[in-house]
């Protein structure tokens, strides 16, 4: 049985939702605002967090920032009442999973709830600990963690996973469905943008090498290059 938290101050809306989330075998602990569900995910353990956008005390948005710190892996969906793209982005920099408008059906979270955990299960495979030398970067793939000289950066497990596909098709022209269906498990657009996020932050990541340049070619693909020295 997986775990949810959900975070959402409209308690009619919460227990309705509670109920029929527990009708399809998840175990769910309900917070009545954003610093409630902080309190419980530091003593607990959850497969997924859903957290309402607009919460007293804590709202979604800095709940999840703060849960990120505790756990960088766990899987989060945003829940609001607004439509605004400036939102949808901040969740996405977030790291969101995804991102659902009220009203919605919740046989729709439901499903989205489902695809997600499927995703989330499935183990990145990684060879057995070895260090990867990616330009001047040192990866190690066990540890997630990359390093240049005396500096060390720590990776998210999905993180390490798109670097450590994109080292082994370096110098290759991806289209950007192979890039999803291998790391995300799927190509929806909410995939794509989480994506490019990801991105983002791997090319922060491996900016002190210029050897190193990851291209998007427009409504083509991604390539990742490595210059030879």
């Amino acid at each position: 049985m997986k775990k949810i938290l959900l975070a959402e101050d409209d308690a009619d809306f919460a227990n309705v939702l509670k109920q029929y989330l527990e009708l399809y075998q998840y175990e769910v602990l309900w917070a009545e605002n954003g610093q409630i569900a902080l309190d419980y995910f530091q003593k607990q353990t959850f497969d997924i967090c859903v957290f309402d956008v607009m919460m007293p005390k804590l709202d979604g948005f800095s709940l999840a920032e703060k849960i990120i710190k505790i756990n960088p892996d766990i899987p989060f969906i945003f829940l609001t009442a607004k439509k605004l793209k400036e939102d949808k982005i901040k969740g996405l920099k977030l790291g969101a999973d995804d991102y659902i408008v009220k009203p919605f059906e919740a046989e729709e979270l439901i499903l989205r709830l489902q695809n997600i955990l499927k995703r989330s299960t499935k183990k990145t495979v990684f060879q057995e600990s070895e260090l990867m030398q990616i330009g001047l970067y040192s990866f190690d793939t066990k540890r997630f963690s990359l390093k240049i000289e005396n500096k060390t950066q720590q990776l998210t497990e999905k993180e390490a996973a798109l670097l450590q596909y994109f080292y082994s098709h370096q110098n290759q022209l991806l289209k950007r469905e192979q890039i999803l269906k291998a790391v995300w498990g799927n190509d929806d657009f909410f995939s794509g943008r989480s994506m490019d996020v990801y991105i983002s932050k791997i090319r922060k990541y491996l900016k002190d090498d210029a050897s190193i340049r990851i291209e998007s070619i427009r409504n083509i693909g991604i390539e990742f290059k490595i210059a030879k020295s």
